[in-house]
């Protein structure tokens, strides 16, 4: 029997016996546990990521643009490996250039954390700041309002056209970033409480850990970055 002809086979006995919705996953899952069956793992696939040519190729670009909050911008997308969900929502008040931190309110999972950024980027952002005193948000456009999340793929995506760079996006340059960090030897749990990545199990790795603890491991992976 095929596996098609095997569902529509319980589909209908479903039906005959009138059985509701709720009736009939509590039936599949007494089922499976009366036959021990496994739900199969799904493959891990590895996150696409480009070289350090290209990498200096698209903010070559950026830089060639003229436009210096978009260099600013998306190398703290990279430098921070933010999702860009979150960098939209950055306000000038979350930024501690003493500590070379940013304050993340209610990111991906409705969690508060902190960010770390290069020592040497202290002192761009600081200009920008005194460049941008009215600024609520870290990053405006021109009417004053912070981006979207589709205006920082578009731009990110306009960049990456002029170089050919088709793979390149936004989530990408987290991806690259990570990557990075895991090469300089930064453990996985400290990687874990810089990106934002937290579930049940996950936690009990590095429940110990504060960001001051990564900070010194962070900082001297980021003095190596060179993307121009």
């Amino acid at each position: 029997m095929s596996d098609a002809s095997f569902v529509r086979d319980v589909v209908n006995a479903a039906r005959h016996e009138r059985l509701t919705y709720d009736s009939f996953i509590k039936l599949t899952k007494l089922a499976r546990a009366k036959l021990d069956l496994k739900r199969p793992r799904r493959g891990t696939k590895l996150p696409h990521i480009v070289s350090l040519e290209a990498l200096k190729r698209f903010y070559a670009a950026i830089d060639a643009s003229g436009d210096l909050q978009h260099q600013i911008m998306l190398r703290l997308l990279f430098y921070t490996a933010i999702r860009v969900s979150e960098l939209v929502d950055i306000k000038v008040v979350d930024l501690d250039l003493a500590q070379c931190k940013i304050f993340i309110e209610q990111g991906k999972g409705a969690k508060d954390r902190y960010i770390l950024f290069p020592e040497a980027f202290r002192l761009t952002l600081q200009s920008h700041l005194r460049a941008c005193l009215d600024n609520t948000y870290l990053f405006e456009s021109r009417r004053k309002t912070k981006y979207s999340t589709r205006q920082i793929q578009r731009i990110v995506r306009d960049y990456a056209d002029e170089v050919e760079l088709p793979q390149m996006h936004p989530h990408l340059l987290r991806h690259q970033l990570l990557t990075h960090l895991t090469k300089e030897g930064v453990s996985d749990s400290q990687i874990q409480l810089i990106s934002g990545h937290a579930s049940k199990k996950t936690l009990e790795i590095y429940q110990h850990l504060a960001l001051g603890d990564v900070s010194e491991d962070y900082q001297r992976a980021m003095r190596k970055v060179e993307i121009g």
